[in-house]
């Protein structure tokens, strides 16, 4: 009993909160990272987020939407052995992935100044009153 009070205040004095995630390998292929966002997505993965205008569509990179899929997937079986694989494309991981930078803005051409609409012609005065 003594063991698993320490083993208990260990893990909460270190911090350890043993999640897991399933992330996407660096160095793979761009294609190989879509095959897994195809396959988790459309084996019961919540894809949702990751689909333009999604809350997670921000970097839209194959590397970030590769890493929420599979992960989403790895979740959705309960974390259970080999759901983390994908080829050998991914990996359980105890650290959350760092997002991709968002790519840069286009620069855009200012903006002409609004055109203003033209004046009304002047009122002719006095030219009806005095016929």
């Amino acid at each position: 009993m003594a063991v698993l009070v320490f083993l208990v205040l260990l893990l909460a004095l270190t911090g350890h909160s043993g999640a897991t995630y399933c992330i996407c390998k660096d160095g793979v292929g761009d294609q190989a990272l879509q095959k897994n966002v195809d396959y988790a997505c459309g084996a019961g993965a919540d894809c949702s987020a990751i689909l333009q205008n999604g809350a997670c569509y921000q970097p839209n990179t194959v590397k970030d939407h590769c890493n929420y899929a599979v992960n989403s997937y790895f979740q959705k079986k309960g974390q259970a052995a080999g759901s983390c694989d994908f080829s050998g494309t991914a990996a359980p991981s105890t650290v959350l992935p760092t997002r991709s930078p968002p790519p840069p803005r286009p620069r855009q051409a200012p903006s002409p100044p609004p055109r203003r609409a033209p004046s009304p012609p002047p009122r002719l005065q006095g030219s009806l009153a005095a016929a």
